[in-house]
């Protein structure tokens, strides 16, 4: 057996105390329509793709085509978020490479009708400890509006530095512009991060454990 030392990543597969974060299949898209769907209100104001909704079925599916596609490229990393059992897709999340080689960018949102359930922090806890842990980065971030209080709850709660809220420098889902804060956590400072202690278990792309 390989020593799981010796395993590289990316993780498919993230085991939390609650949650299951994994890879997506196209055959997941009914569950996405669905719960983009129900959750269409909240997501409007704080994720411009949901102003492209709604979209077809198939167009879900070739979404997640592509979302396959590039973490199998080692591209982007987007996620599904699940409970524990896979019966219910409880939101999306992605530990995205746009910020360069050496940085993750952490996204989330949560359906509607699981909010407030501490869900969005640990799924960032745990794509903190893959990022660090797995991908070897030297830095995490994650980028929300100043008005989303709930979003920039979880960096700040996970140890996270806001060095900057910048002006004007996104879009919002009125093609507005808005401010930006930008939440950041080294590695040097990582170890001291209530992330680090969340207990995971992360898996490769043929269920090999990797954390």
């Amino acid at each position: 057996m390989i020593p799981a030392e010796a395993i590289p990543g990316p993780a498919y597969r993230i085991n939390t105390p609650r949650l299951l974060i994994r890879c997506p299949e196209p055959a997941d898209a009914p569950a996405l329509d669905l719960a983009i769907k129900l959750s269409l209100d909240h997501l409007l104001p704080w994720m411009l793709w949901a102003k492209q909704e709604p979209v077809s079925l198939d167009e879900r599916i070739e979404f997640l085509r592509c979302s396959r596609g590039n973490f199998d490229l080692a591209n982007d990393f987007g996620y599904l978020i699940f409970n524990l059992s896979e019966t219910l897709l409880l939101g999306g999340t992605g530990l995205h490479t746009w910020l360069g080689r050496d940085t993750r960018e952490i996204g989330y949102w949560i359906h509607k009708y699981h909010t407030h359930q501490g869900y969005a922090t640990e799924v960032a806890s745990a794509l903190t400890r893959v990022a660090f842990e797995v991908d070897h980065v030297r830095r995490v971030e994650i980028h929300c509006s100043p008005k989303n209080t709930y979003s920039a709850a979880i960096p700040k709660k996970l140890g996270f530095i806001h060095e900057a809220t910048l002006h004007n420098r996104a879009e919002d889902v009125s093609g507005n512009l808005r401010d930006t804060m930008i939440w950041s956590l080294f590695e040097e400072n990582y170890p001291a991060s209530p992330a680090a202690s969340l207990a995971i278990q992360a898996f490769d792309v043929i269920g090999r454990r990797i954390l």
